[in-house]
């Protein structure tokens, strides 16, 4: 399971999306995301779908390296359809037994909250799967830059999420030797109840926030034996300069964002038509 997270993970590869300029991929990402939140009908679904998958193939990302990463949201992601599709009792009734009542309301509410919660988690892997840390922390620099006017710190901003992202790898890489370690000397983290499996978590727990920590300070110290005073008077290697393909990603993006907006107000998408949902 911690082998399974692909968020915060890169995925080196020679491909026209991995040479995008992060401001690029993080303008997409967000518009995605935002756009799958006005999508509520299957044909929004289904081109969101599409979509993802052309931008999954140009990245050259294996798909069973993305869909493993879903294995991480498994349970919430079973706990939103099964709130769903039980409470919601509006529509044609499918099933009845009991206190159990499941309507094509329901099964459609579920449906759609499911691909949602699939489709936000595959988007965020994509742009840290073929973005470097480094890149994506002075990509989000310069996108935040106009708010320096209103003194709001942002290169301390980008830098704490660019040593949260460098650390996730790392601490996961931690954790799992951990396991390794505390089963090797017998410990047992799969029987027993939800209470003793937390119990169990403890021997885990503890040496992971002692290890956080020491990497913490040991960051600390090399980055004030390299005179780090923040952003007064540092230089780039690579500056950001948008290219041609850039400039066409853009227009693409903007286009693909109008798309999923604009298959809500189709005149025949009330035929496919369900409800948010809620989580």
């Amino acid at each position: 399971m911690i082998r399974d997270i692909t968020i915060g993970q890169y995925y080196p590869s020679d491909s026209v999306i991995h040479r995008l300029d992060p401001r690029v991929k993080l303008a997409g990402t967000l518009l995605y995301i935002i756009s799958i939140f006005f999508v509520q009908n299957w044909i929004g679904f289904v081109l969101a779908i599409l979509m993802f998958g052309v931008v999954v193939k140009m990245a050259k990302i294996p798909l069973s390296y993305m869909v493993r990463g879903l294995k991480s949201i498994l349970i919430l992601l079973i706990f939103s359809v099964v709130m769903n599709l039980f409470l919601i009792r509006e529509g044609k009734v499918l099933v009845h037994f009991w206190i159990i009542t499941i309507t094509d309301k329901g099964v459609m509410t579920a449906g759609f909250l499911a691909m949602r919660l699939t489709l936000l988690v595959l988007g965020s892997s994509l742009m840290t799967l073929t973005t470097t840390p480094l890149a994506l922390t002075d990509g989000l620099e310069r996108a935040m830059r106009p708010l320096k006017k209103i003194h709001v710190p942002v290169h301390e901003i980008a830098m704490m999420m660019s040593i949260a992202l460098r650390f996730i790898p790392i601490l996961l890489e931690e954790t799992d030797k951990i396991i390794k370690a505390q089963q090797a000397r017998g410990a047992d983290f799969e029987s027993g109840n939800l209470l003793q499996r937390a119990k169990a978590m403890v021997p885990i727990l503890v040496p992971l926030f002692i290890s956080a920590f020491r990497r913490a300070e040991d960051l600390a110290t090399a980055m004030e034996s390299r005179c780090y005073r923040g952003d007064v008077g540092r230089t780039r290697m690579k500056e950001l300069v948008y290219s041609r393909n850039d400039k066409i990603a853009y227009v693409l993006i903007l286009l693909g964002a109008a798309l999923l907006i604009a298959s809500r107000y189709l005149p025949f998408a009330s035929l496919f038509a369900g409800t948010g949902g809620t989580i």
